[in-house]
């Protein structure tokens, strides 16, 4: 009896919560639109900062009463550019795109008596665009010293190696998809926010929703268990919310094939045993979430008031993830034991192609399991007051 009476809730509840266009809209904008489009951004941010590199192009002042320089930097096969009259505020109003390279009027002289000239290099750190070229100039100007400190030792007789002790040569080794990393590191955000926001306003409306509607009380005066009630109410906001997660994990393949980058297209490899990976980690948090919202709830007297209080969830599950950023330390042991900052962490893993084990998974599931547990026990002792009532 108790399994039929919660299958019948579950099936209402699911038809209600899909019949609320609210629930539709959210459900296609947080997880089939959310990953081609996030993958599209980053994608074009990428892919301008690799046309801007292609370009070689360098914006200067006073270029023309530079020859030596003017000649070096025409022969690394840049094209040189006047900056505008203006380009300090262009640079400030984020409205110019390159910094800018200041030659002083007296370069030539100093250069040619022996004298360190003295160039500026002008950005603002508030202009992402422009700031990104800094380092490009910088080394084409440490090339240029370089060229000139040689040919000076060479008019001397002394040999340019003399001056290098030691020769440096760096070799990174983190894999392409650690790269790729860098740049697609919000991923798992987006989606542990997508799944949340998802459970969120059917874990409210079947609780708080019911309460404020007075349908709540007329559902309780039925003979059904209460746990059955509960359990009924919570796979219906468990199935929206594991859904999101289907959706979301699932959006990453074909939105690959939106990526304008070449080089962010190799190195991002995301195929089905990530989506998997992702759908292990998602599934038993969508259920916690669920039961955790719907607990907050259920002490609400109206919509609006569960509303309030579940900013404490979206809080806590959009700065958990941000501990790593903060702990520089690295991975530690608690980490997943904790929900939403386990899933974080291991879908970082998953995109940085590194092996999960059996245990990784099973650890961020129990505890999931768990909070839910807790939750599903307090709401139903929470309807069993509320039929005393």
């Amino acid at each position: 009896m108790m399994a039929r009476s919660a299958w019948a809730v579950f099936c209402k509840e699911l038809t209600d919560a899909l019949r609320d266009r609210r629930t539709l809209l959210t459900v296609f904008l947080s997880s089939v639109a959310m990953g081609p489009l996030v993958l599209v951004l980053i994608s074009t941010l990428v892919s301008d900062i690799e046309k801007r590199a292609d370009a070689r192009e360098l914006t200067a002042v006073g270029l023309d009463k530079a020859p030596t320089l003017r000649n070096y930097l025409l022969r690394q096969t840049y094209t040189l550019q006047v900056a505008p009259p203006d380009y300090e505020k262009q640079l400030r109003d984020s409205k110019l795109a390159d910094p800018v390279l200041v030659v002083p009027a007296d370069f030539e002289n100093d250069l040619a008596r022996g004298e360190t000239p003295v160039v500026e290099i002008i950005t603002s750190s508030a202009n992402q665009r422009a700031q990104s070229g800094v380092g490009r100039l910088s080394r084409l100007i440490d090339g240029f010293n370089r060229e000139q400190g040689t040919l000076r030792l060479a008019v001397r007789g002394v040999a340019p190696s003399a001056m290098e002790a030691v020769e440096v040569d760096e070799r990174d080794l983190a894999n392409p998809a650690t790269r790729a990393m860098q740049l697609t590191g919000m991923l798992p955000f987006f989606v542990l926010m997508a799944v949340l926001y998802g459970a969120l306003n059917a874990a409210l409306d079947t609780t708080a929703g019911e309460r404020e509607r007075g349908s709540l009380e007329p559902l309780l005066m039925n003979p059904a268990p209460r746990l059955a009630l509960v359990i009924g109410k919570w796979g219906a906001v468990a199935a929206v919310g594991m859904l999101i997660a289907v959706l979301s994990s699932l959006s990453f393949l074909p939105g690959q094939w939106l990526l304008k980058s070449e080089t962010l297209a190799a190195m991002f490899q995301y195929g089905l045993p990530e989506a998997a990976a992702f759908l292990a980690l998602l599934l038993p948090l969508a259920g916690a979430l669920s039961a955790l919202l719907m607990a907050i709830a259920i002490r609400c007297k109206s919509f609006k008031e569960a509303q309030a209080n579940a900013t404490v969830v979206v809080l806590g599950v959009s700065l958990l993830p941000m501990m790593t950023l903060f702990n520089q330390d690295g991975e530690k042991p608690w980490h997943l034991w904790v929900p939403a900052l386990a899933q974080s962490t291991l879908m970082a893993r998953v995109l940085k192609g590194e092996p999960i084990n059996a245990w990784d998974l099973a650890v961020p599931a129990i505890g999931s399991v768990l909070l839910a547990v807790v939750c599903l026990a307090f709401l139903a002792r929470q309807f069993a007051k509320a039929a005393v009532r």
